[in-house]
């Protein structure tokens, strides 16, 4: 069993920076890829990045690289996403998921999820 804990949602200006992070619990923690997924008012669940523990495999959507970093930390187990120049189109949930697989776009292929952090980006 794996549990995800996310952290560091809240309340933003356009061109801000925030960072969220993912505590993950499991005995077999390591050997999940792990990912961020963002959900919008109204939108389809839409994948962020994605990572090994080890950093060695990284993913991103296309339109976020670059202006999003996904990173591990993992002595505390750990799942990070810096975000930079935060527009109001970044506003949604933001959730941490895991996979036994690299799964990395396909929601489908993640076993586990965590409740999310909303993030807020005001003009």
């Amino acid at each position: 069993q794996v549990q995800l804990v996310e952290s560091g949602g809240g309340l933003v200006q356009t061109g801000d920076t925030r960072r969220l992070s993912c505590a993950a619990s499991g005995r077999t923690i390591s050997n999940y890829a792990m990912a961020w997924f963002r959900q919008a008012p109204g939108k389809e669940r839409q994948f962020v990045a994605a990572t090994t523990w080890d950093g060695r495999r990284t993913g991103y959507t296309d339109s976020l690289k670059g202006d999003f970093t996904i990173s591990t930390d993992n002595t505390k187990n750990i799942v990070y996403l810096q975000m930079t120049n935060l527009k109001p189109e970044d506003t949604a949930i933001y959730y941490c998921a895991a996979s036994s697989r690299w799964a990395r776009r396909n929601s489908q292929l993640y076993e586990y999820w965590g409740q999310g952090t909303q993030v807020t980006v005001s003009s």
